[in-house]
């Protein structure tokens, strides 16, 4: 069974020499591109992506996805065609680093109004993404996130369903902190998703190790695995790094779960790979 591990390794250290170094102890494949020396890997300039990828091709690595911002804004309030230039610059950067799949969102909904009155606005935007990405050769991959409008099973599996060239990146944690039951979300969604994300939660909204949580991680990876699906990335938010309050809406914050307490960042890393190695 050759299965493909990768992780954001911004959440072991800032350098992308302490990412390396954190990806090679633990027996990565490699890299879900986010933070790299304090700046998001989509705006790097085109030298420093080389170089990005001159030391993970040294290392025997990959970048495995861009994990991108792209579509972490609010859908009333900021400006889609400057996003749609950032997008565009994002596929740039994934070129360059040599991945085809861009991680992206369906944006921010204002606080207490209905989604559903935004649905055919997200439609219209995330046909635009998968659009662009199908003209460039790459993947336009969905995350359900709390507080977008794909937040829920059904909605992205509306999105999905209007949507055609959108894959989906499935994250156990995030519906349990949306209160959307998991296997359920699975069960809607497996035949469109492109990899998985190695994230679990507490009913309560507090991160913890996978398979210690109620996110059914094992049994979703259990299914996945035996569909043919071969691909995942450790996102461990077990402990607080530089960089985490830029990826959640304000509001939505993720909770730390207090019975997992590490001493490092790079001990919260370790064992978030070490307890999904645990539950393959």
């Amino acid at each position: 069974m050759n299965i493909h591990i990768h992780a954001f390794a911004d959440e072991a250290g800032e350098s992308l020499k302490t990412q390396i170094a954190a990806m090679k102890r633990n027996g990565l494949c490699g890299l879900e591109a986010r933070n790299i020396d304090g700046k998001n890997a989509c705006d790097l300039p085109p030298k420093t992506l080389r170089e990005v990828r001159r030391m993970l091709d040294d290392a025997g690595l990959v970048t495995f996805a861009m994990g991108s911002p792209i579509g972490k804004i609010d859908i009333e309030e900021d400006d889609f065609a400057a996003h749609l230039e950032r997008y565009k610059r994002t596929i740039e950067a994934a070129h360059i680093l040599g991945t085809d799949k861009i991680r992206l969102f369906s944006f921010f909904m204002p606080k207490g109004k209905d989604p559903a009155l935004y649905e055919s606005t997200v439609i219209d935007r995330m046909g635009q993404f998968a659009e662009i990405a199908r003209s460039e050769g790459v993947f336009a991959c969905h995350e359900n996130e709390k507080g977008i409008f794909g937040d829920t099973a059904a909605r992205c599996a509306r999105l999905l369903a209007a949507v055609p060239d959108l894959c989906a990146v499935f994250d156990p944690a995030n519906f349990v902190q949306c209160g959307q039951d998991t296997w359920e979300a699975w069960e809607l969604l497996h035949a469109r998703v492109r990899y998985m994300h190695i994230k679990d939660a507490l009913k309560d909204g507090s991160v913890v190790p996978a398979g210690k949580g109620d996110g059914n991680v094992q049994k979703i990876v259990s299914a996945y695995v035996a569909a043919g699906g071969r691909d995942f990335t450790v996102e461990p938010h077990l402990r607080v790094f530089k960089g985490l309050a830029d990826l959640e809406q304000k509001g939505n914050e993720s909770r730390i779960g207090e019975n997992f307490v590490y001493a490092t960042n790079d001990e919260a890393f370790d064992a978030a790979c070490a307890a999904f190695r645990t539950i393959l």
